[in-house]
This record gives structure tokens, C-alpha cells and sequence, in this order.
């Protein structure tokens, strides 16, 4: 589901589809990280609503942490001095519904309560405040640090996450039918609600992967969500910059 631009204010997919919502917003991603572990379905599937389809590749369900920093965050068209920048940190799997591939969140901190409410509010997804520094090492590695309070957890555990990354590799697109483009090339979300699934839409040029460097100092995230724990080495990325545009949040049936 790579998007491609065909004017300034339209997207259409790479398989020829259309966005079903306006994309109002527009911001840019910078510093990412992809960590995604393999989990067993069984374990994870009673932790994924039941109007959607947790999604497998080769057996294997996948559950994916990110943190990234969005900058130049606003309504398309306005001007520089009313757009934002935030620290974010994702916790999320796959899934399909009606057929169609997307995103479950099962948290989605963020480094500035202004936004995290308002974010909250407008999608109705598992939306956080959290206390969040990112900055660089001597070494020129990416330090990302994320800690929500425990009050707002799923449980009574504080919910930490600190990392330091950087690229290791040529940049390169992931190609259709490869593992990283099953886990990276996603443009929906699914969140669903009594009376019905609300969904969204981001669009952007292929993401710039490159292999990289990890060491995760500490990682409560899964504990803190009431998820099972992966065991084993996780996939990672990179991703350095990427401008994207995002959709109104729209509610669809059941």
C-alpha cells in the first residue's frame, strides 16, 4: 500500500485505491525506529478486538514498538509558526479488516499533553501522556527515553522505554512481498468501538529503510499494556525523514 502523489492535496495508493478522507494534516517524520518481535498468534490474539483479524506471516503474528519524532505537525497550508514537533512511542500489530491490511494500536505516547489529549479526543485510539527526551550521543547515536506514569497504564506498571539507535546501511525501499514491506508499508489504523471500527489514513513516499544499530537499555512496554512478552532478537530499522499527510478519522460499520 505505498501512496503516491499526483497532486499537491491528492493521494492514490499503489494499488489503486483512493483515500477515503480528506488528508487535512501534514507533518514530517524524523529519527525512527522500527522494533518488530515475532509472538506466537495464540497468545496474542485475545488481546485484539474481536471486529478485527490479527494478521500472521508465516505463522507468526508480530508485535512492533516505534519511537520517532514528528515535526512540522499542523493543518496542510498553515503557516511554520503554528505547527508543532513532538516525541511519539507506538506499541501495535497487524491486522485486516473487511479483507483490507492496517494497524491495531495498543498504545501511542506521546511527549506533549497538549497533543496526547487532543490526539485522544479525535480518534478515540489508546493515547498517553508521557515524559519523553530524545537527544544524541557523542557517538552520534539517536538517545530516544519515554516514561508514562503507572495511573495511566493498562495496569499498575509504569510503562519505560529507553533506546539508542542508529543507522548501520545503505538506504534502501522495501520490496512487495518482503517481510519489511509486510511490516512497515501500512497506511490505516483500526480502532474499534462499540458501534463500529473507526479508522484513518497517513500517505507518504516510500519509507527510507536502512539496518540499524540498537541497544534497548529498557523496555516495560508489553508489561505496562498486559501484552505477552516477546523472547528473541527483534527485526529493526531505520527510517530518517519522511513528510507524510494524514486523513480525518471516519467511522465505518460493522
Amino acid at each position: 500500500m505505498n501512496a503516491q502523489r499526483t497532486d499537491p492535496f491528492r493521494w492514490t495508493f499503489a494499488d489503486g485505491s483512493s483515500p477515503k478522507a480528506p488528508h487535512v494534516a501534514s507533518m514530517t517524520w524524523r529519527d525512527g525506529l522500527f522494533v518488530h518481535w515475532p509472538v506466537d498468534p495464540d497468545d496474542l490474539r485475545p488481546h485484539v478486538p474481536g471486529q478485527v483479524t490479527l494478521e500472521t506471516r508465516d505463522g507468526r503474528a508480530w508485535l512492533s514498538v516505534l519511537p520517532f519524532v514528528l515535526t512540522n505537525v499542523g493543518l496542510r497550508g498553515t503557516p511554520s509558526i503554528t505547527r508543532l514537533a513532538f516525541p511519539e512511542l507506538n506499541v501495535r500489530t497487524y491486522v485486516r479488516y473487511r479483507g483490507d491490511p492496517g494497524l491495531f494500536f495498543f498504545s501511542i505516547d506521546i511527549g506533549n499533553s497538549l497533543v496526547a489529549t487532543s490526539v485522544g479526543r479525535a480518534t478515540r485510539l489508546p493515547v498517553y501522556r508521557a515524559k519523553m527526551r530524545v537527544g544524541a550521543t557523542e557517538d552520534n547515536h539517536v538517545a530516544f527515553e519515554s516514561e508514562r506514569r503507572s495511573s495511566e497504564s493498562a495496569d499498575d506498571t509504569a510503562a519505560r522505554f529507553a533506546a539508542t539507535y542508529c543507522p548501520n546501511g545503505e538506504v534502501f525501499t522495501a520490496e512487495p512481498d518482503t517481510l519489511e514491506h509486510w511490516l512497515t508499508a501500512r497506511r490505516r489504523f483500526y480502532a474499534p468501538e462499540a458501534d463500529g471500527v473507526l479508522t484513518g489514513e497517513i500517505a507518504h513516499d516510500p519509507w527510507p529503510l536502512q539496518p540499524a544499530a540498537v541497544t534497548i537499555h529498557e523496555n516495560t512496554l508489553f508489561e505496562a499494556n498486559g501484552l505477552p512478552t516477546p523472547t528473541g532478537d527483534p527485526v529493526v530499522h531505520y527510517a530518517d525523514e519522511l513528510s507524510m499527510t494524514g486523513s480525518i478519522p471516519r467511522r465505518i460499520g460493522t
